[in-house]
């Protein structure tokens, strides 16, 4: 059958599968979980897609598209799906693979004259593909130049990167990176002589009939759902603007629940289509024995028998489960960014997809723990303040601590203390993270400005109280 005929008979069959589904059992299920877990999540809205059997589908929605309004999200609203686009990168290498163009194995100073002479122009394709190259988090979750919208960001970021050397030796570990497809976003725009959204697009999304997807391409796109990030115990808005080339093949795939439908049937129908039958199995299979969780741009869990990627982007939350033993696949969009313990949507995507899969979830189990830090963090600068105030009521005893060794040690070591402690939570925990602050500050603005408040107020705190031992005259008592 011709790509296009698929393409046809898949949806029709959707079609069909939406109008019919919602008198089923699974879907009353699913309904009565996210009546509950939505408002806990305060995610604004959401849109869902079930695939089963490669055939039956059902497509739904709740809510808004962006907090205060009244538009709805339906299955037709398009989400930025973050890191899920990783697996229409690979998708589209995988094209350029079986066309004779790229070798899985072969070199990226072969591909990429920057790289060539570089540290890392021994990375394979397939070793960027897999997360195996070398890169870090950290790494990938550090912009390489200043985002100017424009289509020629992925070309410089890939350059400067190409200065940039892998933090291990290419092939001897995995961590999960998004320089890697960065990296394979640019190596598709210089074989196919096409930049990267315009490839995926006419290569992979119009040809699946993905006909509410896009590609990040530094427009403006204002179908879309608004991301809302975290804010003390609620969720902001994002502010509006255009999308961003340089993070398109890492997270920057836009698309919709009834679109990712007919991209999980394709994935899993058997059939030479977009990519062959055994290009997409190869993708779903682990790519390195000794990283057996990982593909080609998709996560694997042996023991469940799925396949599946998450995806995160400012105030955007997703999930892509597909266990092809089944012929089953669910697809989970919100428009809200987890906070730190408070309003997470780890419990609605995941719930979805259990009831969806007919698999067992007990939930994700108590956050205590973590919000207990956020409400920790959040109350410490109020703490700080309080502290000045009692040591400029305090003054006389403050200023007494400048006598003797005990005292100076009391009044000095507390800014050592604050300076270390200001060290460890705006650097050292950030980079723990594999998110520097200035990332940090897009995903969660929240518990980046109490990070940012607790380690500057413990500072003044403590030169306030050095302040106040040192403008005055020592008590009388004191002197000599």
């Amino acid at each position: 059958m011709r790509p296009r005929s698929v393409i046809a008979a898949l949806a029709a069959t959707l079609a069909v599968a939406t109008a019919s589904a919602a008198a089923s059992a699974p879907q009353e299920e699913i309904d009565a979980f996210i009546a509950t877990a939505m408002p806990e999540s305060k995610v604004p809205g959401l849109a869902y897609s079930v695939v089963e059997e490669g055939s039956t589908t059902v497509a739904a929605a709740r809510g808004v598209t962006r907090q205060g309004t009244d538009t709805a999200v339906t299955a037709d609203t398009p989400f930025v799906i973050g890191s899920i686009s990783k697996s229409f990168t690979a998708l589209a290498v995988m094209q350029l693979v079986e066309a004779g163009s790229v070798d899985l194995d072969g070199e990226l100073e072969t591909y990429l004259d920057s790289f060539s002479g570089q540290p890392a122009g021994p990375v394979t394709v397939r070793q960027l593909l897999s997360h195996t190259s070398g890169y870090s988090t950290l790494q990938g979750n550090t912009a390489p130049v200043e985002t100017t919208g424009e289509v020629d960001d992925l070309a410089r970021g890939v350059d400067a990167l190409a200065d940039v050397a892998p933090a291990y030796a290419p092939g001897s570990q995995w961590e999960y990176s998004n320089t890697n497809y960065q990296i394979a976003g640019r190596l598709i725009e210089v074989v196919s002589g096409e930049e990267f959204a315009t490839y995926v697009e006419s290569h992979v999304l119009e040809p699946l009939g993905m006909n509410n997807s896009s590609v990040a391409d530094g427009e403006e796109h204002p179908s879309m759902a608004t991301g809302h990030t975290p804010w003390f115990w609620t969720k902001r808005p994002v502010p509006d603007g255009p999308t961003q080339p340089l993070y398109a093949p890492q997270g920057g795939v836009i698309a919709s629940a009834n679109d990712l439908a007919l991209y999980m049937a394709a994935m899993m129908n058997d059939q030479d289509d977009v990519l062959s039958a055994e290009g997409k199995a190869t993708m779903m299979r682990p790519a390195n024995a000794a990283w057996s969780w990982y593909g080609l741009g998709w996560f694997i869990d042996t023991a469940a028998g799925t396949v599946w990627h998450s995806g995160s982007t400012p105030g955007i939350e997703t999930l892509l489960t597909m266990a092809p033993g089944d012929d089953a696949g669910v697809a989970v969009l919100t428009n809200g960014g987890s906070g730190i313990g408070f309003g997470e949507t780890t419990e609605l995507r995941d719930g979805i997809t259990a009831l969806a899969l007919g698999r067992d979830y007990d939930g994700e189990g108590s956050a205590l723990a973590q919000q207990a830090l956020f409400v920790s963090l959040s109350l410490l600068p109020m703490f700080y303040l309080a502290a000045m105030a009692w040591a400029w009521f305090h003054h006389t005893a403050i200023r007494a601590k400048r006598s003797g060794i005990g005292g100076l040690f009391s009044l000095w070591f507390p800014l050592l203390t604050t300076i270390a402690a200001a060290v460890v939570i705006l650097w050292l925990v950030p980079r723990l993270m594999g998110a520097p602050m200035p990332t940090l500050r897009v995903f969660q603005p929240d518990m980046a400005l109490v990070m940012t408040a607790t380690a500057v107020m413990g500072v003044v705190w403590s030169v306030t109280r050095l302040a106040v031992a040192y403008t005055g005259a020592r008590p009388v008592e004191d002197q000599g």
